[in-house]
């Protein structure tokens, strides 16, 4: 079968080709999909780098969520059968015409759910309604600040937060090119990160913001305590730049400012507490066979397009969600 290859780490896609592999057969708890469509993500380019923890050896096929129809199960599995549309997390291995998927990480997808939005279920849609719900709590009428929002969990978190019943919207994003295309996905209010953000975000929501969704590490966090209202919540979900984040800020800031703040990882959520992630899963599905949901994505059309996706993420030229088609 085909697939995407990453032969070794590399900062470039020099080292990234569509290659035959043998087609994997499921273990006891899994399942096997013949993939329809793929979701693409930053956490492929920090596999391709090297980052520790990304990639669980080499030669690697990356790709964590996907859509398609269930070929095969698994021994012990129950509640999922051969045939059946379904989205999932994986382990790695989704840019392939075959993926693995643990049995627990798979969810039905009904037939007015188009496969290629339903590859953006998983890690985009998913992890945004559970870093609002789970994580930051967000309540009716707050604000929701994200850092990095021109991705693809910013363009979930955007549609989500009215679907939840938050309030204003504020989106920041890395150059002024990136700002329509911010307020197309649904924010409110889009600013670029330079030197008057603080300033701006502060004229948006003069009382301060209630939710801070960061995915840039700890780089931002000075930002986050500054525009943070008494009681906010602030999420740190990402270190894109890999390596050792600063240091957190002292406890005196935090408790002066009654502000906590948490930290999450989708990937670390799928191997500790899988039934909270299939959970997301199934109430983000239900939200876009409801149409209280509706996503845009670009769709790639081969397999050997996607390192030049990953590229452009790794240059931070992307927009919204990608997703390519095995089928």
């Amino acid at each position: 079968m085909r697939a995407l290859v990453m032969s070794e780490p590399s900062a470039g896609s020099d080292r990234t080709a569509v290659r035959d592999i043998d087609v994997p057969r499921p273990g006891p708890g899994e399942v096997s999909i013949d993939v329809a469509h793929a979701g693409i993500n930053f956490i492929d380019v920090m596999a391709r780098r090297g980052d520790p923890g990304y990639a669980s050896s080499w030669p690697y096929v990356p790709g964590l969520e996907v859509s398609g129809t269930v070929r095969e199960v698994g021994p012990g599995v129950s509640g999922v059968l051969a045939g059946e549309r379904v989205a999932a997390f994986t382990r790695g291995g989704g840019f392939a015409e075959v993926a693995v998927a643990d049995a627990a990480l798979v969810v039905p997808v009904p037939e007015t759910v188009p496969t290629a939005v339903a590859a953006a279920a998983p890690l985009m849609l998913a992890t945004a309604l559970l870093l609002l719900t789970d994580v930051a709590r967000v309540q009716p009428g707050e604000t929701v600040l994200m850092q990095a929002a021109g991705g693809g969990v910013g363009s979930a978190v955007a549609q989500l937060v009215p679907v939840l019943g938050g309030g204003l919207r504020i989106g920041t994003v890395g150059r002024a090119a990136k700002v329509a295309a911010a307020r197309e996905q649904g924010w409110d209010v889009a600013l670029v990160r330079d030197a008057d953000l603080v300033a701006g975000i502060r004229s948006a929501a003069p009382a301060g913001v209630d939710v801070v969704l960061d995915p840039a590490g700890t780089t931002l966090l000075d930002v986050d305590l500054d525009v943070a209202a008494p009681g906010a919540r602030i999420v740190l979900f990402g270190n894109p730049g890999g390596g050792t984040p600063d240091p957190l800020p002292p406890l005196g800031r935090l408790i002066g400012g009654n502000v906590a703040l948490a930290g999450f990882s989708i990937s670390r959520l799928t191997a500790t507490a899988p039934a909270r992630v299939s959970g997301a899963l199934r109430r983000v599905v239900e939200l876009l066979a409801d149409k209280r949901l509706d996503v845009a994505i670009t769709e790639v059309a081969t397999l050997a397009a996607v390192p030049e996706v990953h590229q452009r993420l790794a240059e931070s030229r992307g927009s919204g969600k990608y997703v390519v088609a095995l089928q």
